[in-house]
């Protein structure tokens, strides 16, 4: 089926194998009130069934193994790399966990790179270099998979979100 270029591809949805079309996978110091709450409200207006830990994750369960749950149930990961993304040991292991997805179940993984550039996330530098270098020293068995993880996320053609300069 031919698509033209300016429409986005239609995606077929099933729900015996995906319970959410999307899940939104950010630091939420950064982006949480910011883009990733307008991603969120576009999305769920267009009728996107759409995983937001803050907003979807039921109360009274336990975290990691919900995230986790919901990452397998996602046809789509959108990760959005900020600039302290990588800080984050929480949002690094849902990273390694939806490129296993991706490898496994076939999910579709769609980066977007908020202020931060492409290239900085792959070869984990500036921040990303900054936080890696806190990791060795605490998680060293985890370090290498989330090093490929970023690898192999920032190599798929993604969006740049460019913020405008602070005076």
């Amino acid at each position: 089926m031919a698509s033209s270029s300016s429409s986005p591809p239609v995606v077929a949805f099933s729900s015996r194998l995906w319970k959410y079309h999307v899940f939104l996978s950010f630091r939420g110091e950064d982006t949480r009130k910011t883009f990733v709450d307008h991603l969120y409200t576009a999305l769920v207006q267009q009728g996107i069934h759409t995983y937001k830990d803050d907003e979807t994750l039921p109360r009274g369960e336990t975290i990691a193994p919900s995230l986790m749950k919901a990452i397998e149930e996602s046809q789509i990961a959108v990760i959005v790399f900020s600039k302290n993304y990588a800080n984050s040991s929480w949002c690094l292991d849902e990273l390694a966990y939806i490129m296993k997805c991706k490898d496994t179940k076939g999910q579709t993984v769609m980066p977007t790179f908020y202020d931060v550039q492409p290239s900085a996330v792959r070869k984990q530098k500036q921040k990303y270099g900054e936080a890696f270098s806190k990791h060795e020293l605490e998680n060293n068995k985890k370090v290498e998979s989330w090093r490929k993880a970023l690898v192999d996320a920032s190599n798929i053609s993604g969006w740049e979100v460019k913020l405008m300069a602070n005076g």
